[in-house]
């Protein structure tokens, strides 16, 4: 793995991080860092309100994610049942009847 030293300002503060993720990946992690310093306010906590408000923002996307998932298994589950279904149907019969 190819790791790089990337300097970043977060919230008015400089970091030097090292990492093996793509330079560009970091800026926009720190970036959307930066904006919810900005959000919460820069204070001594700030940097734990905006890991709150992240690991927020990520178990919300996590639960979306699911039931986008969900939903869509069940839809594919109906049309599969319609879809054999159709396949079943006498010759000759139509199956839009």
């Amino acid at each position: 793995m190819d790791r790089r030293t990337v300097e970043l300002n977060v919230g008015g503060q400089s970091y030097r991080v090292v990492s093996s993720a793509p330079e560009e990946e970091v800026r926009r992690a720190a970036e959307l860092v930066s904006a919810k310093v900005g959000e919460v306010g820069a204070s001594r906590n700030a940097l734990f309100l905006v890991a709150m408000v992240l690991a927020n923002d990520v178990l919300v996307e996590r639960e979306r994610r699911l039931s986008l998932e969900r939903r869509t298994r069940d839809f594919l589950r109906r049309l599969l049942v319609r879809v054999e279904h159709a396949l079943d149907l006498p010759e000759g019969e139509d199956p839009g009847e």
